[in-house]
């Protein structure tokens, strides 16, 4: 079964892997149509898009998912046939200080998402019309030393933002089961790449050690994730997106598990040779903090049903995918000081300095 949606919704289109994905769709779809509905929080950038914004097939709308009128007028007015949902809050330790405004967007939001895309779908204004929803590998919970989270693995959330987004993943189950609502979803390692907001461990190390600032660590570092490149994720969702089966769930993965403190030192002894410091110099500035609550162990994704199913397979080696990263930040250090000014900064060391204490 293969779907071509030709008019687009992306939520949240304006954050980390929503605007790589407008990148890389727009880029193989040329004559499909995108809009783009964020209500731009701190980790939402409008430079992150301005390669498209002048594209005639693009439009960006600022507002929030839980307005349900704005949402209903966009579906209607674009003849929305696909709608992609990435807008979440979704760092840990945000949730751990406020998990109220995780279950406003992640929960309530999601649900306004979904009955508007109910009255839209069930009116018959488009003749396909699919809801993926973009979630986590975190809402599986910890693993041991050994396994891996498959498709069936329960939900087993143990932050405020994996319980919301766990939330979320069973309304839009529970809105195919009951509705028959065509939806999908997707469940994802840790990604990496351009674009990301430097409160997330790679580019907050990257962004640290150019400024010579402290590299915290929580606990003894030894957490294991398995990392994704952002682009390889975004190929994994229009893949779901155009052939899997309504009512499917899709683990992505990057086939690539580091320890925390691995990364940290990889990253660091790669910016000692881009910024012509002494070896070593950079590992200097590692510094580890009380480890936050609930932090989850492993995470290790089997994403062996996509690759089976639809054919889809990450293209890049971390190592690859690591080096690029680092340069493209190295390039785009305009960006970086835009997107880390002001609330960013001041928040960071008030989670730094409780870390520490």
């Amino acid at each position: 079964m293969t779907c071509t949606p030709v008019s687009l919704l992306v939520t949240g289109g304006a954050g980390f892997i929503g605007s790589n994905f407008i990148h890389s769709y727009m880029a193989n779809n040329p004559l499909c149509m995108v809009t783009n509905l964020d209500c731009l929080t701190y980790a939402g950038n409008l430079k992150n898009l301005t390669a498209v914004e002048e594209n005639p097939h693009y439009r960006f709308v600022k507002g929030d998912i839980g307005d349900a009128a704005l949402v209903a007028e966009i579906l209607a007015s674009r003849r929305i046939d696909a709608v992609v949902h990435f807008a979440a809050e979704s760092h840990v330790d945000r949730s751990i200080t406020g998990p109220e405004l995780f279950v406003r967007t992640n929960v309530l939001g999601t649900q306004v998402l979904l009955e508007e895309s109910r009255k839209h779908w069930q009116s018959g204004v488009v003749p396909d019309f699919r809801f993926l929803q973009i979630s986590t590998d975190e809402v599986y919970g910890s693993l041991g030393d050994t396994g891996y989270f498959t498709e069936e693995t329960p939900l087993a959330a143990n932050s405020p933002y994996s319980a919301s987004k766990a939330g979320a993943d069973l309304l839009v189950r529970a809105y195919h089961e009951t509705f028959g609502l065509p939806t999908l979803n997707t469940r994802c390692s840790n990604n990496y790449g351009p674009y990301h907001f430097p409160e997330k461990l790679i580019p907050l190390l990257i962004h640290n050690i150019i400024n010579e600032k402290p590299l915290p660590v929580y606990g003894d570092g030894l957490n294991v994730r398995d990392w994704l490149h952002v682009r390889d994720h975004a190929v994994a969702i229009e893949t779901v997106l155009k052939k899997a089966v309504p009512g499917s769930v899709y683990n992505v993965g990057g086939n690539n598990e580091w320890k925390n403190i691995d990364i940290v030192n990889l990253v660091c002894d790669l910016l000692d040779g881009r910024l012509g410091r002494p070896e070593g110099k950079n590992r200097a500035l590692i510094s580890f903090v009380k480890d936050r609550p609930g932090h989850d162990r492993r995470y290790a994704i089997d994403a062996s049903r996509l690759t089976s199913d639809l054919g889809w397979s990450p293209s890049y080696t971390f190592e690859e995918g690591i080096a690029e990263t680092i340069d493209w930040y190295l390039a785009h250090q305009e960006w970086v000081a835009d997107v880390t000014s002001g609330a960013y900064l001041e928040y960071y060391q008030v989670q730094y300095n409780r870390g520490a204490a």
